[in-house]
């Protein structure tokens, strides 16, 4: 049986009359306009942090432009009027507490019982997953259950020790329950991260943080609904899905989901990986950051969005190619052959070209330093003020002088930032030095805790063994959508091997590889690069919709080859043809 759940004081919201639960009234037009103001910068009220963490989290997870088709070749965004119920909770051998959150919509389906759980993308806060579980979820009457999975933006200041309250304000340590905090981090450790800081190696547990989630939803229909309680796996519908790094727990879950919760499982382009097969996160985005800038620079590269300042390569990429033959990484002399080495190697570990030329926008946005930065700090449990390879999470000062900005930007971290700095006012320093290529330092150190030999590097691998998959129940139905062009989890590394892996043990995974469709939908409003894409949302709402039909009106799963026709969106707005969705 399941670990008993710890949940604190629940909160519970109404939100009707230009307050809803999918768009805190902003509708599609609100959502895609700029930052909702505070009346008060330095002090907004939890309904306008909750209303810009709703439109953030929307925005970095869909394309809502004029060219990407949201709400009118797919998706939606009506009011959905409904009550929030949100609370602290803990898992069971855990340091750390974590937000969970059940929406509820007024119209729900009693009739046909429905809860979606989902996980936040990335690190992203409670509502990282709105644009997926809610967008899909909330219209159809379903109830839409959250976990952030131990990550989000409740940072916490170790300099005036101040953190995340429930509703979203900040407030001190012991004057109010904070979503994290470190009491014990020195006061000059600079800002504590949930993800990356709270010793709990939180990716170890994503599984258990779906299936807790799970159970507060089915608690809260209870509470909403005392004279139809209790609402319970038998009696009412499970689904879970995720995207990303919530596609990755959605699929932990159902390994861990040993009392049959879930009764379909619908995961997009899933950081998932499993022994022996495929290759972990950590792995593949060191070898990529440091390797990729180098190889960025080869002719293959020539006119792909990113790699390009006009049609010259950045120095960067060259300057990259000489001193990875400085530290003996590269044999080739010259900046070309180089660069043709470097696109060797990552070619020999299983990179395909399509990925990596994808990648080129996470070397340009410099996100696989951020990313791997926190993960080695979370698979070694280290705490603020002690994060390996140099690197510590500092606020951001105008000038490099603290001042009356700095209010107002770190009022809205909880809102804004994306659980992984840098990024909303918090800058990512450490692992540099004043060399012409200044972050190669942390790169190197930290792909040599992945393949080194030393106790560090024992630590680190530990913690990355302890987030394997395991396997689902032989009769779960799970959709597996991904992008063939995903520069970020490439589909090699991820869903074709967790799915080979489930069909050699008997499963039968539905698995869509959709053409064309690359790992941020967001990014598709960046110029030429949207036009070589198509957006992988409306996948997702598909799949879902299949898993419904399955699950409500007894229609049999689709098959693999279901989508077939995509083509990039091109230079226009993109067309019913070019996204060539399954056939239902």
């Amino acid at each position: 049986m399941s670990a008993p759940d710890t949940f604190g004081d629940v909160r519970v919201t109404t939100h009707r009359n230009g307050d809803d639960l999918l768009s805190a009234g902003l509708g599609l037009r609100g959502l895609t306009g700029t930052s909702t103001a505070f009346a008060q910068p330095t002090s907004p009220t939890p309904a306008e942090l909750r209303r810009r963490a709703i439109q953030s989290s929307w925005k970095g997870i869909a394309d809502l432009g004029p060219l990407g088709g949201f709400g009118t070749l797919y998706g939606q965004v009506p009011d959905v009027p409904g009550r929030e119920y949100t609370a602290f909770a803990t898992l069971s051998g855990a340091r750390a507490s974590h937000r969970v959150l059940a929406q509820v919509p007024d119209d729900f389906d009693h009739a046909q019982r429905c809860l979606v759980v989902t996980a936040s993308s990335g690190s992203r806060g409670i509502y990282g997953a709105i644009a997926l579980a809610g967008g899909w979820g909330l219209p159809r009457g379903c109830a839409v259950a959250y976990t952030d999975k131990g990550a989000g933006a409740g940072y916490f200041d170790t300099a005036d020790r101040t953190g995340v309250a429930l509703d979203g304000t900040r407030a001190k340590a012991g004057e109010a329950s904070l979503e994290f905090e470190r009491q014990d981090a020195p006061h000059d450790a600079g800002i504590a991260v949930k993800h990356a800081h709270s010793g709990d190696n939180p990716e170890a547990d994503w599984g258990r943080h779906v299936l807790q989630a799970a159970r507060f939803g089915l608690a809260m229909l209870d509470r909403a609904f005392p004279e139809e309680a209790p609402f319970t796996p038998e009696n009412t519908r499970i689904i879970a899905t995720g995207l990303s790094n919530g596609g990755g727990a959605v699929l932990r879950a159902a390994g861990d989901d040993t009392d049959g919760m879930l009764a379909a499982v619908v995961a997009l382009e899933p950081n998932i990986h499993v022994e022996g097969h495929g290759r972990p996160f950590y792995d593949y985005a060191t070898e990529a950051a440091l390797l990729l800038p180098a190889a960025l620079a080869a002719r293959e590269f020539d006119g792909v969005p990113f790699a390009r300042v006009g049609a010259v390569s950045p120095p960067a990429w060259a300057l990259r190619g000489a001193a990875l033959r400085a530290h003996g990484r590269l044999k080739a002399f010259m900046p070309g052959p180089q660069a043709d080495e470097a696109l060797a190697m990552l070619r020999a570990s299983g990179w395909d070209d399509d990925a990596l030329k994808v990648g080129a926008s996470s070397t340009s946005l410099d996100l696989w330093r951020a990313v791997t930065a926190a993960y080695a700090s979370a698979y070694m449990r280290r705490p603020a003020g002690a994060m390996p390879c140099g690197f510590s999470y500092r606020a951001q000062h105008v000038g490099a002088i603290a001042g009356p900005a700095e209010a107002i930007i770190r009022a809205a971290w909880w809102a804004e930032g994306s659980g992984v700095p840098p990024g909303a006012g918090v800058i990512l320093a450490g692992g540099t030095d004043f060399s012409l290529d200044p972050t190669l330092p942390g790169h190197l150190s930290l792909r040599d805790l992945w393949t080194g030999q030393g106790e560090d590097g024992v630590s680190l691998r530990a913690g990355v063994a302890a987030t394997v998959a395991t396997r689902p129940r032989a009769a779960l139905p799970i959709l597996i959508v991904h992008g063939a062009q995903d520069g970020l989890i490439p589909v090699a590394f991820s869903s074709e091997p967790y799915v080979k892996w489930l069909r050699a043990s008997g499963r039968s995974p539905v698995f869509w590889k959709v053409p064309y469709a690359q790992h941020f939908d967001s990014f598709l409003a960046f110029p030429d690069f949207g036009d070589g894409h198509v957006p992988l949302l409306p996948y997702g709402y598909a799949a879902l919709d299949r898993a419904w039909a399955h699950l409500m009106e007894g229609r049999a799963l689709p098959e693999d080859a279901a989508v077939r026709d995509t083509r990039p969106r091109g230079a226009g707005p993109l067309t019913a043809e070019a996204l060539a969705l399954p056939r239902t």
